[in-house]
């Protein structure tokens, strides 16, 4: 059991909570270690089709501890580097987690909190959610969520939100694309539950084999050696025991094997 995240599971479904209210569910490096190791963990289950990424208390994520910041202050060139680097292992792990990750958003999400919303796979917010990459602001740079961060809200987007440091909403969020969804927060749940069911209903191969195509396929050249490569993947799931009995099934109209009771 873990201090720092809720972790609860019903049937094919997992939810990842981080469960520190008091901080505003704010970063350290243990929230880094425990975030990298549950979902190694997750993602290695074969029972479960979908995580749902969430926060307890008033906000998502807040960034980082303040605690853990004043320590960092004192660190060296090499501790900075460290501690850098286990958070980007963390952010990495999320990203390419086989299992599609649903972001939960319900209040401030802010820093490093932004960057860890920027790994989930399909965005939820509530539309009094608030946005804030605020590193400029401290004399520092978004540069371990950076890479996620631009991937979701698109280079034009990062341009101007990493060197204003503004605060931004969730009608702006789903206007740039970092959102996908903005709802009331009474109806979040509800809207995340609508998605996780869309999930679960999909083949739970085809599903983790077209999150990896995404990644895979974004900034990539056209050129031979990528059409060769989606030829083969398409191939590979067609001949697979899946591929075979959703095609199966929707030719005789029936569910498939897979879908949930």
């Amino acid at each position: 059991m873990s201090d720092v995240l809720d972790i609860t599971r019903k049937g094919p479904v997992a939810r990842v909570f981080l469960n520190r209210p008091e901080v505003r569910n704010a970063f350290n490096s243990e929230v880094i270690a425990e975030l990298k190791t549950t979902f190694e963990t997750l993602g290695a289950d074969p029972s479960l089709r979908v995580i749902v990424l969430g926060g307890h208390g008033k906000v998502f994520c807040a960034g980082a501890d303040l605690n853990w910041m004043r320590a960092m202050a004192d660190y060296d060139w090499e501790q900075n580097r460290a501690d850098a680097q286990a958070l980007a292992d963390m952010l990495w792990t999320i990203y390419r987690c086989p299992l599609p990750v649903v972001g939960r958003i319900h209040g401030d999400c802010f820093a490093g909190g932004l960057g860890l919303a920027a790994c989930c796979d399909v965005l939820l917010a509530a539309e009094r959610a608030t946005f804030c990459l605020s590193e400029a602001r401290l004399g520092l740079l978004p540069a371990t969520i950076g890479p996620y961060v631009v991937r979701a809200m698109g280079e034009q987007a990062a341009r101007r939100y990493f060197i204003t440091a503004e605060r931004f909403n969730a009608e702006e969020a789903l206007r740039i694309g970092f959102v996908h969804v903005v709802a009331q927060l009474e109806a979040l749940d509800d809207q995340v539950e609508t998605v996780v069911t869309t999930l679960a209903a999909n083949g739970p191969q085809a599903v983790k084999a077209s999150k990896r195509l995404v990644q895979d396929l974004a900034g990539a050249p056209i050129d031979d050696t990528l059409r060769a490569e989606t030829a083969r993947r398409i191939a590979d799931i067609r001949a697979s025991d899946e591929g075979k009995e959703g095609v199966q099934s929707f030719l005789a109209k029936r569910d498939p094997a897979w879908k949930p009771a």
